[in-house]
């Protein structure tokens, strides 16, 4: 198949030029849309949401029937009321605020998002639906804590390339978030490809026992050098579940993980049985 007019783009304009075109396209995307508020259900939970971008209004624009992962995750009562969640690559908060709405009051949600747009939006989106239990930060996970070069995009990632043309964001560990609010119960990791950098940030919690994962697996985990195997790995000791599509149920680890994209939960502590 031939290489798409973007694919070319990006091989023939110098990467710092082609990082400053696709900021300025990004800009002109958001100046350009109506902002407005909608109301919708999200996995049962009735949010408002303020839509300032097109690919926020494709996401989020319409009612969500029910979340495999987040059934999955209650019927374990990993989801519960009083239960502290990581959110790593939050976007625009929509399921964070779904957590915070799982964990009721008496639980916290830690919403972590690198994306100064989607930041914003998350933020808004909190102040919209009064989640005092959901905090927000303008971070991105990582495997230490400093700064870090991040490509701008309605949906940007990490690049360990070039700094020219992107923005430092600050870095944080879930192991320094865990310090500082509390070990969590879970950790959701979205992370476009990053995933084992924010999960060696994560080498105290995962020896601790006590904190499950639901982790998203990128086809771009290869291009930073890392792993499905390797990460699958990481989890030996916890009850590992995978799917491939967001409405697939989720099956026990059976030999080696699926190619490509798909989704990870990894079960801290003994074996829990459905309720």
């Amino acid at each position: 198949m031939p290489p798409s007019a973007k694919t070319l783009a990006r091989r023939m304009v110098p990467h710092p030029l082609y990082r400053r075109y696709r900021q300025r396209k990004v800009a002109s995307l958001i100046a350009g849309y109506p902002p407005r508020e909608v109301t919708h259900t999200y996995g049962g939970h009735t949010l408002r949401v303020r839509l300032t971008d097109p690919l926020a209004e494709g996401w989020y624009d319409h009612d969500w029937g029910k979340l495999e992962a987040v059934a999955f995750l209650r019927e374990r009562s990993v989801l519960r009321p009083g239960a502290r969640i990581f959110d790593l690559g939050a976007h625009q908060g929509i399921v964070a605020l779904m957590l915070a709405r799982e964990v009721g009051e008496t639980g916290r949600v830690v919403a972590i998002e690198a994306e100064p747009h989607n930041a914003r939006l998350a933020a808004a989106n909190r102040e919209l639906n009064d989640a005092a239990n959901l905090t927000v930060l303008h971070a991105a996970g990582a495997a230490r804590a400093g700064t870090i070069s991040f490509a701008e995009g309605l949906n940007g990632q990490i690049d360990e390339h070039t700094s020219t043309g992107n923005v430092e964001v600050a870095a944080v560990t879930i192991d320094d978030l865990a310090r500082e609010h509390g070990t969590p119960d879970l950790v959701l990791v979205d992370v476009e490809g990053y995933e084992g950098a924010v999960l060696e940030g994560a080498r105290e919690t995962l020896a601790g026992g006590s904190t499950s994962f639901l982790v998203e697996m990128h086809e771009e985990l290869n291009s930073y050098g890392g792993r499905a195997d390797e990460i699958v790995e990481l989890f030996s000791g916890f009850e590992r579940f995978v799917a491939v599509e967001d409405d697939d149920p989720f099956l026990p680890l059976q030999g080696s993980p699926p190619a490509g994209r798909f989704f990870l939960i990894a079960l801290a502590g003994p074996p829990r049985s459905a309720v």
